[in-house]
């Protein structure tokens, strides 16, 4: 089966902070919802730009994705 990685975007000086938040939360919304999501991070692309994600299985992406409202996804591969 297929894993998605959906990412969120954050640019400027605290991207990176910013992204780092935004796991925080990813997770807590995984415990509340006892998802079994287990890859979540974040990373800095450049100086300002940095992102947060979550990896899902394709199946259990849309609702998701319409609850979280991601600004993209991807394929993920490890």
């Amino acid at each position: 089966m297929r894993k998605l990685k959906l990412i969120w975007d954050f640019r400027g000086e605290v991207a990176l902070k910013t992204a780092q938040h935004h796991e925080i939360h990813l997770k807590e919304y995984i415990t509340i919802q006892k998802s079994n999501v287990s890859i979540t991070g974040f990373e800095a692309i450049t100086d300002m730009h940095a992102i947060a994600f979550l990896v899902v299985d394709e199946n259990e992406m849309k609702p998701l994705r319409d609850a979280l409202k991601p600004h993209r996804g991807q394929i993920y591969s490890e």
